[in-house]
């Protein structure tokens, strides 16, 4: 299986994360809140490739939940409820990562909150979009929203260095050749990793 380098290189911990220094590391508020081992119901926010699935991955981790991934683009409410019937097989609970949650109707979203309140679900959605236009407004009132920023060209460029030297020792990056990926990924870590791995092709 030819499985991408972005996808194999994933990060497992938050130490891992390129960017999103506003809410990673000492004293930063989801390392706080992975360091309690309670995870609430969260909306991450903000461009593809800045690490919203790799950290709802890790924090189903820190809690000891199963996790359950589905992608509002093409799930409906009985993905959702077979994920929520499952909950007697996982003692510890159910973290549900809803991509793109934008795609839900307003009734789907509705649908959402039994689970939510009883407990059955914790949900972790993302979308590209403002959630304060595009999410129900009594979903968004149980959720803490999080936004995920552009990551910083030269965070991009010192983790695609790291990730050429470990993944591909025997090619060299040139300086030049690694400012221009960091550049053309326009904060995209994924972008930038999957561009990498076309030019060492």
């Amino acid at each position: 299986m030819n499985i991408p380098l972005a996808e194999r290189l994933r990060p497992t911990r938050l130490d891992d994360i390129v960017g999103q220094t506003h809410l990673i590391g000492e004293g930063k508020i989801l390392t706080n809140i992975l360091k309690t081992g309670r995870i609430p119901n969260m909306i991450f926010y903000g461009p593809s490739g800045t690490g919203k699935t790799t950290v709802a991955n890790i924090c189903a981790n820190a809690a000891n939940r199963a996790f359950f991934k589905l992608n509002a683009t093409t799930a409906s409410l009985k993905d959702v409820r077979e994920i929520a019937d499952k909950i007697s097989e996982h003692e510890n609970g159910i973290l549900l990562y809803l991509d793109e949650i934008q795609n839900f109707n307003k009734k789907q979203q509705q649908s959402l909150l039994e689970y939510l309140e009883d407990g059955r679900i914790t949900l972790i959605a993302s979308t590209t979009e403002n959630p304060y236009y595009y999410i129900y407004d009594a979903l968004l009132s149980r959720c803490s929203v999080f936004e995920f920023k552009h990551v910083p060209p030269e965070d991009i460029e010192k983790h695609i260095r790291k990730v050429a030297a470990e993944a591909y020792p025997s090619i060299t990056l040139e300086d030049d050749a690694a400012k221009l990926i960091a550049d053309s990924a326009a904060g995209d870590v994924r972008r930038a990793l999957t561009m990498l791995e076309v030019a060492v092709s």
